[in-house]
């Protein structure tokens, strides 16, 4: 059976496509509209066997395609479009028929790499929960501190640190406004629009505790490391979907860029800030569980104190949050619980000035 080659640029409403045989002859162009019934058409049309690759770049309704094709018994692979843009012959010459054409080109020359897993729908329902009570939470901060610039240009300045996560807090807020009531009106709509914010989030999250119930072993596993709660373990879930894909802890830790950039070359060999690629939500939810290693009663205080020392209190935070990431993959990859012996510490009171509850296991001395 002739194999064939599927290079698909893909919009909301019409794709363009182009196939190809294995000997590179391009059998046919076109384009047909981005529903379930066109691209249905398409593989009829052509008699497309199953198993057939399917190229297309990354975007809004890549993963939406993806699915599709894959029920029609294809192999939809999706590409990261900087890698197409950057490996495209003519990149100043951009065109739905020249994009389909080269995707389905590099596709059958196996020329591309930054391959984008495709998460099933489970996984892909549980990051839109997460996504927008994440949207939801941010709109409350900036409600915040929206009336905190308020309070500081009016000049309140016994007002203008109030503590306004709570409706108690607000409740305070307005009642010691009462003398300004211009700035009161003014709070009161900030306010509105915080309470709308906080019902949604209230009922995101009762729609995340349905959701988890399908991973409900995986997050019960993963709230057993100290400062991980249960929005952190399902970030966690979805972002990294199947953690079989990972060979090793050190990939999971790059793919959500909380590695080390590396400059190497010949004899010099330097390292930078982190590179920050990947799932912003999952490195930030991990960079504040990692403060809870400043305290004393935490397994890792005695990694963070010594980093906090050494390198300063926010590489301290970076560099437990690359070590809770390895952690959390380790126990999703071998479905093990929270270890404390695994971490090199020891559990105290020890016979200190200052007491820790934990503290670096000390190198075994070896008689000479």
């Amino acid at each position: 059976m002739p194999r064939y080659y599927v290079g698909l640029d893909v919009h909301s409403k019409n794709s363009v496509f182009a196939i190809q045989d294995e000997a590179g002859r391009t059998l046919s162009q076109g384009s047909v509209s981005t529903t379930p019934e066109g691209l249905l058409g398409l593989r009829n049309r052509y008699a497309l066997p199953p198993g057939t690759p399917v190229g297309l770049e990354t975007g809004t309704v890549a993963f939406y395609v993806a699915r599709i094709l894959s029920r029609m018994e294809l192999a939809p692979i999706v590409i990261d479009a900087h890698e197409v843009r950057l490996k495209a012959h003519r990149p100043l010459q951009k065109s739905d028929r020249r994009d389909a054409l080269e995707i389905c080109e590099g596709l059958r020359r196996n020329s591309y790499r930054s391959i984008v897993h495709v998460p099933p729908e489970s996984i892909t329902t549980l990051r839109d929960s997460l996504s927008r009570r994440r949207h939801f939470v941010r709109l409350q901060t900036s409600e915040v501190n929206a009336v905190k610039r308020l309070l500081r240009a009016a000049g309140w300045e016994r007002s203008s640190r109030p503590s306004l996560r709570t409706e108690a807090g607000w409740d305070r807020l307005l009642a010691a406004l009462t003398i300004d009531p211009t700035l009161r009106a003014y709070v009161e709509q900030h306010r509105a629009v915080w309470s709308c914010a906080r019902q949604q989030i209230t009922a995101l999250e009762t729609l995340l505790a349905v959701q988890q119930q399908e991973f409900a072993a995986e997050v019960e596993r993963l709230q057993t490391v100290p400062g991980v709660g249960p929005i952190v373990a399902l970030t966690a879930i979805a972002v990294w979907s199947e953690v079989q894909r990972f060979p090793t802890a050190k990939h999971a830790a790059s793919y959500i860029g909380l590695v080390p950039s590396t400059d190497q070359s010949g004899d010099r060999d330097a390292h930078g800030r982190i590179t920050r690629h990947g799932s912003n939500e999952l490195r930030a939810m991990l960079c504040e569980a990692a403060h809870h290693a400043s305290r004393p009663t935490h397994p890792l205080h005695p990694y963070f104190v010594s980093l906090a020392v050494r390198r300063g209190y926010k590489m301290a935070v970076v560099s437990v949050a690359h070590r809770l990431a390895r952690i959390l993959w380790s126990m999703l990859r071998h479905g093990s619980n929270f270890d404390v012996s695994k971490l090199g510490v020891e559990v105290g009171p020890f016979e200190k000035t200052s007491v820790r509850l934990y503290r670096l296991k000390r190198a075994a001395v070896v008689p000479a």
